[in-house]
């Protein structure tokens, strides 16, 4: 197989060819990095390589294998780069900004840690926002992440190197965090799927924290059968994150699961209210969720605005008081976007801070006794418009910042504040040729039943192919 061939396979399918001797694992860590190598000039997604390290690890797993110890893990010899706020042994994480951590972590996180237990091979970190606080996929510190479809758009953040480098075939998933958007957007700008799981499922140890109350890491794939391989390695209790307490499931086993007789939740209303190109789109998935068996129902749902507001008290007073010391000693190390955010947590009151957190079950009771006893999913736009160009976004830090990230978040920080799994699934391709995405929301601890609509989509529409960027 050529490096090309081998990006087109998820890793659960890369795994098994490993294992079964029909590709090396070297094989499969030099065609990921000459992958890399030949994409990064162009969507800028991978920050650093660790080339020699791969390549050895890769001649570690073959060199088992002909000395007959039988392999194992879920991911042997599969290769990985995932979103630089990871700590990683020996190495400082970017955390996409001037500002780091002051010495090598001594430890993985708990959620790369996991992975490398299955076999994964990590080969480099991605772009990410300046501490994932934006949802474009500019970085002024490391340069923009570019879209692979079109260089000259954004990628969406602040996953954006995890979701470019998915989409252009680099990996066949990756890791990002989700605050108020992280995962979901990114995925839907560069046409992939990727899931927010819920709140505390996965391990945040080791993981740069942005706003503990809201911060959830989940990965992003082509396939959902690797969403679906990496919650089954990544979930679970962990001594070192008091808030994951949730037990594993068998995330693979859902994939097989029919949608037949499902509800699908839909506020036709909302539809209405973006771009009627893309609500297109969005009523074209519809029509293939219900074909693969599941039943639309009308359902209104609450003031998304209202929630919205509640999370941007959250994530602004925790991510401000995070930063406070670095705030006060080298306000001149942060990008005017990530500044001026900042400024504005230090305005949120301990009372709307208390109270934001307070209403939260209540809210949350009110959409399941709401929406959710009509519905056992529901069906959400991400994007109410077209994929933006990088010129139109690079606003700089003043109003216009704030009405622009508004609008972009105004699908995906309302849900977050719920706690809830949320996965994002591809819809076709806009007249630009550029792509969209639609979210569906469960209820607490709902990810199987989201996997199983999930790949009952992609059985019917495709599993996305790797996209070779053009020159931009």
């Amino acid at each position: 197989m050529t490096p090309d061939d081998l990006g087109t396979l998820s890793a659960f399918t890369l795994a098994g060819a490993i294992r079964n001797g029909e590709v090396s694992a070297e094989q499969a860590v030099k065609a990921a990095l000459s992958r890399a190598e030949a994409v990064n000039p162009r969507i800028n997604a991978i920050l650093s390589f660790d080339t020699e390290e791969a390549i050895e690890a890769g001649r570690a797993i073959d060199a088992g294998r002909r000395q007959g110890k039988a392999p194992a893990g879920a991911l042997l010899g599969v290769p990985l780069a995932h979103k630089d706020m990871f700590d990683r042994i020996g190495r400082i994480a970017t955390w996409g900004a001037k500002i780091r951590a002051g010495a090598p972590a001594t430890r993985d996180a708990t959620a790369i840690a996991r992975l490398k237990a299955a076999g994964a091979v990590p080969f480099g970190a991605l772009n990410m926002a300046e501490f994932a606080f934006g949802i474009t996929g500019h970085n002024y510190q490391v340069g923009h992440c570019r879209n692979p479809h079109n260089p000259a758009h954004i990628t969406g953040g602040s996953s954006s190197g995890s979701a470019a480098a998915v989409a252009a075939g680099v990996v066949p998933f990756a890791l990002g965090s989700d605050t108020g958007g992280s995962i979901r957007f990114p995925s839907a700008c560069c046409g992939i799927a990727g899931i927010r799981p819920t709140w505390g499922l996965v391990s945040r140890a080791g993981a740069m924290p942005l706003a503990s109350s809201l911060d959830t890491i989940g990965p992003l794939a082509r396939d959902v059968t690797d969403l679906a391989l990496a919650l089954s390695l990544m979930a679970g209790s962990d001594p070192a994150d008091a808030t994951a307490k949730a037990p594993a499931a068998d995330y693979l086993a859902a994939l097989g699961k029919s949608p037949r007789g499902l509800k699908i939740g839909v506020d036709r209303a909302l539809l209405d209210t973006i771009d009627p190109e893309i609500a297109g789109l969005l009523r074209e998935a519809l029509a293939v969720l219900r074909d693969a068996g599941a039943v639309e129902v009308a359902v209104t749902l609450p003031d998304l605005q209202d929630l919205d507001r509640y999370a941007q008290l959250l994530q602004f007073a925790e991510a401000s008081a995070y930063h406070a010391r670095w705030m006060r000693e080298r306000p001149q190390d942060y990008s005017d976007q990530v500044r001026t955010r900042l400024e504005d947590g230090f305005a949120v009151s301990a009372v709307d801070y208390i109270q934001a957190l307070r209403v939260r079950p209540l809210i949350i009771e009110d959409w399941l006794s709401g929406p959710f006893r009509q519905a056992d999913v529901l069906f959400l736009p991400i994007l109410n418009r077209s994929v933006p160009s990088i010129a139109e976004t690079d606003v700089g830090g003043g109003k216009s910042m704030t009405a622009m990230i508004a609008s972009l978040l105004c699908f995906t920080r309302p849900l977050a504040y719920l706690g809830m799994p949320c996965m994002v699934l591809p819809t076709a391709r806009d007249g630009k040729a550029l792509p969209s995405g639609f979210q569906l929301l469960g209820r607490p601890y709902a990810e199987t039943t989201l996997l199983g609509i999930g790949h009952a989509y992609q059985a019917r529409v495709g599993v996305p192919q790797p996209v070779h960027p053009a020159a931009g």
